[in-house]
């Protein structure tokens, strides 16, 4: 779906409807039906517009900035006498204010929705998993800013982790952390290695998945084990190599990593994290993007609230 162009169109029809609802006959307090359509349809379409040059936590400060400057405006300067209605922009402005601010919080300081969008953490994670993101794990942090104010913890290896991308720091990404700060990472013939020990692996027999609507993708499974997490891995039975050169960009840092076909070895600097996903032959990762700075942290996910095409995976716990 288009989204810009639906932001667009949303944000173009909202003045008409308000103007088309004004003229009709009102029954006490409350703005006629198309009136409401009018502001709901506006905010709807700013919103989707400002996302797009945006992260949306940036969005909603902005509407909550805006909301909250009409919400004081309507308290302490503008108090309406028993007699006289308040504007209709004054009404909704005051009504979404303590929702937005409710909701910024939760978002900022506790947890924060996410879906996954593509095959990269397969098997544990599929496309179309709504799952929850635990955003005080890695320390409460300045909303924007990202910047901690109050460290509770760090990242862990093995966690599943939700973080901005290192070049485009709009968009999401969700990995396993790798490497931390101080570790060597060594992916060699397809096997992990951190600071020269190879990581407990066992196969797992086979797992296929459907990809694109009517590929199968064919791979073979291995339980790993890195720090405190079990879980389950992928490989494509046809072997591709462990790093496509071709892939790789040139990142910060990128003198701290050695690289042919077969394998590949960096050192994770201070303040930074290395990320691969679960899906090895089908992930682009820490391996092509290089590494991941605190201040681009998001936060653990930890829960599989919703999946519409698998219904079953309601409630899965994250490993």
């Amino acid at each position: 779906m288009n989204w810009l162009l639906v932001g667009i169109v949303a944000l173009i029809a909202a003045p008409f409807l308000v103007i088309i609802g004004n003229r009709q006959p009102r029954e006490g307090a409350e703005a006629p039906q198309l009136v409401q359509y009018g502001y709901l349809a506006g905010i709807i379409g700013l919103f989707i517009l400002l996302v797009q040059w945006m992260s949306i936590s940036a969005a909603m400060l902005i509407f909550l900035l805006g909301t909250g400057v009409i919400w004081a405006f309507d308290k302490w300067m503008h108090k309406a006498r028993a007699d006289k209605l308040r504007p209709d922009w004054a009404e909704y402005g005051r009504g979404f204010f303590p929702v937005l601010l409710v909701v910024f919080v939760l978002r900022a300081f506790v947890v924060e929705p996410y879906q996954i969008p593509s095959s990269s953490m397969r098997p544990g994670l599929v496309v179309g998993d709504f799952i929850l993101v635990n955003k005080f794990t890695y320390g409460l942090r300045v909303p924007i800013l990202n910047t901690v104010f109050a460290h509770i913890g760090s990242p862990q290896h093995g966690d599943v982790m939700v973080f901005n991308h290192p070049d485009k720091p709009e968009i999401n990404l969700i990995k396993r952390v790798i490497g931390v700060p101080g570790d060597t990472v060594e992916y060699r013939n397809k096997q992990l290695y951190i600071n020269g020990v190879a990581l407990p692996t066992q196969p797992a027999g086979e797992h296929d998945y459907i990809e694109g609507g009517d590929m199968q993708v064919r791979n073979l499974q291995f339980a790993e084990k890195h720090g405190e997490h079990l879980y389950n891995t992928l490989q494509a039975i046809d072997n591709p190599p462990a790093v496509n050169l071709a892939a790789v960009e040139d990142f910060q840092y990128r003198e701290n990593c050695q690289y042919d076909t077969n394998a590949f070895t960096c050192k994770v600097p201070e303040g930074h994290y290395f990320m691969m996903g679960d899906n090895r032959d089908h992930s682009g990762d820490g391996r092509y993007f290089g590494f991941v700075p605190d201040k681009y942290l998001v936060g653990k996910a930890f829960f599989v609230w919703f999946n519409l095409g698998h219904l079953n995976r309601i409630g899965t716990v994250i490993h």
